[in-house]
């Protein structure tokens, strides 16, 4: 026997005994099978409670059979990767189902006529109507929203990481976490006791205002942890040279961290979209086209979901599923946008 060939046997032999490649999709078949027998003989028929028990077996399964091939020390490596991947699907699963069921109820009448087209004088009770006014009023109102919160947002996290020192900056950074978890409906009820002073009528910028409430401390927590990623030596470098710090702001940090400051404003936006009650506090809804979001009541697309589905009619509920669709396509291309000017946007490195 050669010597490469007396290496390679002590080398595997330090290695010890190891499962296949396969074995993890083998142990989790066999933990399928076992939990759907034990759903069986126990009479289970929620795919929740068989879930849960498959991934408690897949759990164990592993653990017993690495303990058993590959020794106690490799099997708790297994344990902990099986405890991820059970993790993982455990949050997988529900989105996946959600969109699913959104798809599946959503397309019966999700067409050009219903994107086209407003309610109307189209009775909840009776099929035909649109979502046209409700678009119009969403983007309108989260445009206006973004116009308001994200400039804001974005200089009060500059102030934040470049300039806040003293009592202020903890003050602005102490008002900012509270504002992180203000319900959406106290935001709305802010807004809605200024109406009442002035006594003024449902409009639709009154809910972009509760809106901007809302995305703005999305905004500056995202743009505060992005600034801070920004390495010192390059706002050393640039000091260096003698350009001036809100020139060194505005041409260095500022792209290099753009593509996150976008993601955090898009994921503020995200989040805004499909909030319902203060818009049912200040813009009312309205079935018919309102392009004005300076006066009168306005709908919008979370609030058209609120009123279809609470109306309990069958044609109700499907406009409701196919508004709720179009509201989840919304926020993805929003996503998508985002990450494209992320890429635009990126600083360039020289080859």
């Amino acid at each position: 026997m050669s010597n490469a060939a007396v290496t390679e046997k002590r080398a595997s032999t330090l290695r010890g005994a190891r499962l296949p490649k396969w074995s993890p999709y083998a142990i989790a078949a066999g933990s399928v099978a076992v939990a759907v027998g034990i759903g069986l003989a126990a009479g289970l028929d929620s795919r929740v409670q068989l879930g849960l028990i498959a991934g408690l077996l897949f759990i164990l399964g592993s653990y017993v059979i690495a303990a058993r091939v590959e020794g106690r020390r490799q099997a708790k490596d297994r344990v902990a990767t099986s405890l991820v991947w059970v993790a993982f699907l455990l949050a997988v699963v529900p989105l996946v189902s959600l969109v699913w069921t959104t798809i599946a109820r959503g397309v019966k009448v999700l067409d050009v006529y219903f994107l086209t087209h407003s309610m109307g004088v189209v009775a909840d009770s009776q099929p035909g109507g649109g979502i046209y006014h409700a678009i119009l009023g969403s983007l309108e109102q989260v445009g206006l929203a973004t116009l308001i919160a994200a400039p804001i947002g974005v200089l009060t996290a500059i102030y934040l990481v470049e300039y806040g020192r003293g009592n202020l900056a903890r003050s602005v950074t102490f008002f900012v976490d509270v504002m992180t978890g203000i319900p959406s409906i106290v935001a709305g009820l802010f807004i809605l006791s200024l109406m009442l002073m002035f006594d003024m009528q449902p409009f639709g910028f009154a809910g972009s205002l509760a809106l901007a409430i809302l995305m703005m401390p999305v905004v500056v927590r995202s743009t505060e942890e992005m600034l801070k990623l920004v390495p010192n030596e390059l706002r050393e470098a640039s000091l260096a040279l003698g350009v001036p710090k809100w020139r060194t702001i505005l041409k260095v940090v500022l792209p290099t961290s753009l593509g996150g400051i976008t993601t955090g404003i898009m994921l503020a936006i995200a989040r805004i979209a499909g909030e319902t009650a203060p818009v049912l506090l200040l813009v009312f809804g309205s079935k018919f086209i309102n392009a004005n979001p300076f006066e009168g009541a306005q709908a919008s697309l979370p609030l058209y979901i609120y009123q279809q589905y609470g109306s309990g009619e069958t044609p109700a509920y499907d406009r409701a599923w196919a508004a709720s669709l179009t509201l989840i396509a919304f926020v993805m291309i929003l996503n998508m946008v985002a990450r494209g000017i992320a890429r635009w946007k990126a600083p360039k490195t020289g080859r």
